[in-house]
């Protein structure tokens, strides 16, 4: 079982920048793959980014440039560094873990609200 906790949402104007931190407990962090999804009201959940435990990371278009995924494995957290935040962007994010480069797994967690406005 995998437990995972999100922090460092809020409130942020346009073209600033917020930084997502997702906390892993409950297995070997450092063999998973890890995601951030996110969630606008009325939209289906979607893809953000997603990095696997060699490093090997990928994006949806529309963040392509302005966010980065990262991870720690000393510290079984993975990070979302987001840059040149846009209205659009704003959405509950949650992180995933599990899965492959290209597909979900079964983890999520409860979720950090990201709202952009000025």
């Amino acid at each position: 079982q995998v437990q995972l906790v999100e922090s460092g949402g809020g409130l942020v104007q346009p073209g600033g920048s917020l930084r997502l931190s997702c906390a892993a407990s409950g297995s070997i962090f450092s063999i998973y793959a890890m995601g951030w999804y996110r969630q606008a009201p009325g939209n289906q959940r979607e893809l953000v980014a997603r990095i696997t435990n060699g490093g090997t990371t990928k994006y949806a278009d529309s963040v392509k440039g302005r966010f980065t995924i990262s991870r720690d494995n000393s510290k079984n957290t993975v990070y979302l560094q987001m840059n040149s935040l846009k209205p659009e962007d704003t959405a509950v994010y949650y992180c995933n873990s599990g899965g492959g480069l290209t597909y979900a797994g079964n983890y999520w967690g409860q979720g950090t609200q990201v709202t952009v406005s000025s």
